[in-house]
């Protein structure tokens, strides 16, 4: 039976590993590299976009629907010090009952895997600058699933 509500947890590499990857650079000076695995396809190719926030998002939040990228992988990544909210649930087939979610820090960024379900991207403050890399090229690469009943994410 799917929850009325469920509570936001930090977002960790461990806790996220079954969805993607947590992007976060090194706590001392100095470089980390490969830190997500970008997939797209035998016939894609890397997009590289900038999304500016329109809105701001805030706990409690609701969810309604969900989104899934068969074809690639999606991450997102600060470009200051923008909080997110993360809302997933594994990939296949579609189920509420497992749904998750993160608050990223401001220093971190996510990728998703590819068919991993997610909320649409939501930062906590408008005017947030966020690099996003995914999939681009041929196919059908976005598919939506409903809540039969909305689900109440808070902090």
């Amino acid at each position: 039976m799917l929850p009325s509500t469920i509570r936001a947890e930090p977002l960790t590499a461990e806790a996220f590993a079954p969805y993607g990857d947590v992007i976060e650079g090194p706590s001392a000076p100095g470089r980390a590299d490969d830190l997500a695995a970008v997939l797209v396809g035998s016939d894609g190719r890397p997009g590289v976009h900038v999304l500016r926030a329109a809105k701001g998002a805030a706990l409690p939040l609701t969810v309604a629907r969900m989104e899934r990228h068969p074809l690639g992988s999606q991450a997102f990544v600060p470009m200051g010090s923008g909080r997110f909210f993360v809302v997933v649930a594994p990939a296949g087939e579609f189920d509420p009952t497992a749904i998750r979610a993160f608050v990223a820090n401001g220093r971190q960024g996510i990728n998703y895997k590819p068919g991993t379900w997610h909320h649409g991207f939501l930062a906590a403050n408008a005017g947030d600058d966020f690099l996003m890399i995914e999939r681009a090229g041929p196919g059908e690469n976005c598919d939506f699933a409903h809540l039969d009943k909305p689900l109440r994410v808070t902090g």
